[in-house]
């Protein structure tokens, strides 16, 4: 692993460059009705599930799949949402019983970490069985994605694991050393300047190609999971690794605030820009930073607003990503040739890519997954009345 940056010069680092004007109001409270009243078109009442996707056609509005992932995901949300005060309009508890109840669906370590995770958010009586039943202390040599080393399903298994350990002392005094190996797993695949890869580069074939680029969220997951590994456990090591993939991306964050979709680990660069996911700026990157934040003291909150001003229209096509008349948030801004982003991605290893895009190149895709509601829930619930500022058009 390389030598970091000391945890109070990156502190301090940071909170020079988090000073970022913006100018035109936001309402929470707002985004998280929007929310609410979205999830409930992407709900199946019969199967207890919630989509894949819904993808807007020519005639209408199509709800396409079911996905357990997503439902998973949606409903840490809306239990955060519950925790705050507010109703969320759904039996949540009856949903998570289902998933706690029937575990087929479990594949490999992330799967089992979000379980956990969902277990201690709903459950907290039930975690011990649910670790007793995955006999969780060998998980991480059982599930091929742990072998594999992928930094994203690490990061979820470590941030159930803090979860858990947070619901009772037993749990945090026998889940530290599980807990610790995972951490360490996952900081294998950072950088030295503290990006994270996609897996492990030494693991397997598929490690040696594609592992030292990282996608947004293989940095937004280990964020969050360092940040509450430390301060449920009470630890300071991971704090490094934590703030200074937090202050890499916000360093890299483009002009109108677009968090952008894949890093390499290795040379510190921007790898490929598009697309730029709503998710990514209205749920994913608060999420990490409120987290990182809660766990150092640094305020990242002008970069989670200048994120935020976004999806607001303060994009690339000067496009309100958001349409009230179906509560819906659309997805991304993506180059309309596919292969565009994949050329991108393989000449940034000689060059940065550009910062000049021709709008003409671009296009809004008109869809949503439930998940991406789910994470805008997490972060933000318990700053429902927060009114702050973003970019204007």
């Amino acid at each position: 692993m390389s030598a970091r940056v000391p945890f109070d010069s990156m502190k301090s680092a940071a909170l020079g460059a988090s000073r970022v004007i913006t100018s035109s109001p936001c309402d929470i409270g707002e985004l998280i009705s929007l929310a609410l009243r979205g999830l409930r078109p992407m709900f199946d009442a019969d199967r207890q599930l919630f989509c894949h996707r819904l993808v807007r056609t020519d005639q209408r509005i199509v709800r396409e799949g079911l996905s357990l992932r997503y439902t998973l995901m949606t409903l840490l949300g809306l239990r955060e949402v519950e925790l705050a005060g507010t109703s969320s309009g759904f039996n949540v508890r009856e949903i998570c019983e289902w998933f706690i109840r029937d575990t087929k669906w479990i594949q490999g370590i992330g799967d089992l970490g979000l379980l956990i995770w969902l277990a201690a958010a709903f459950d907290s009586d039930r975690v011990a069985d649910v670790l007793e039943t995955f006999n969780c202390e060998t998980a991480l040599d059982r599930y091929s994605d742990a072998r594999e080393g992928r930094t994203m399903e690490l990061a979820w298994f470590l941030a159930g694991l803090s979860h858990a350990a947070e619901t009772s002392p037993t749990l945090l005094t026998s889940l530290t050393d599980l807990s610790v190996e995972t951490y360490h797993r996952i900081e294998e695949n950072q950088g030295e300047y503290d990006l994270f890869g996609h897996m492990g580069v030494k693991k397997s074939l598929t490690g040696r190609f594609r592992g030292k680029i990282g996608s947004f969220a293989d940095q937004v997951y280990p964020i969050y999971a360092m940040s509450k590994f430390a301060k449920v456990f009470q630890v300071d090591d991971p704090l490094g690794p934590a703030l200074g993939c937090a202050t890499a991306i916000c360093s890299a964050q483009g002009e109108l605030g677009q968090w952008w979709w894949l890093y390499d680990s290795t040379s510190g660069r921007t790898s490929s820009r598009y697309p730029v996911y709503s998710v990514h700026q209205h749920a994913m990157a608060p999420m990490c930073l409120f987290a990182v934040e809660g766990a150092t003291g640094q305020s990242f909150r002008s970069y989670i607003y200048k994120g935020l001003s976004w999806i607001y229209g303060s994009n690339e096509l000067e496009a309100n990503m958001r349409d009230h008349s179906e509560n819906l948030i659309w997805r991304c801004i993506l180059p309309k040739r596919s292969k565009s982003r994949y050329w991108e991605m393989a000449t940034s290893i000689l060059r940065p890519p550009s910062d000049n895009v021709e709008t003409d190149s671009l296009k809004v895709l008109y869809e949503q997954r439930p998940y991406e509601y789910g994470w805008l829930l997490f972060a933000f619930a318990r700053h429902a009345g927060d009114r702050t500022v973003v970019n204007p058009v």
